[in-house]
């Protein structure tokens, strides 16, 4: 897998903003199959930075109600990369 198909999109919400000022944190929605390794090697090549851990987890997909309809939101992976002090 190319390190750019790794990593979909950052996480930009309240909580993941708090991490990533205080505990150097950084919050992405990451492809289903990656696992941490790749993410940690996607990371380094497209910012250029140290990573020292990488967090993983399975998001399932929620119920929702289009119209009449009960449908389902896709599952996705989020991964939280912790990243070496003084490094953002």
């Amino acid at each position: 897998m190319h390190v750019y198909d790794v990593i979909k999109r950052p996480i930009l919400t309240e909580k993941s903003g708090l991490q990533a000022d205080t505990l150097n944190r950084y919050t992405f929605e990451v492809d289903p199959r990656a696992n941490k390794l790749q993410i940690a090697e996607a990371v380094v090549e497209v910012f250029g930075v140290n990573v020292v851990s990488v967090n993983v987890m399975n998001m399932r997909g929620k119920r929702r109600r289009f119209g009449r309809r009960i449908g389902k939101r896709p599952a996705w992976k989020k991964a939280i990369v912790t990243l070496a002090p003084g490094e953002s």
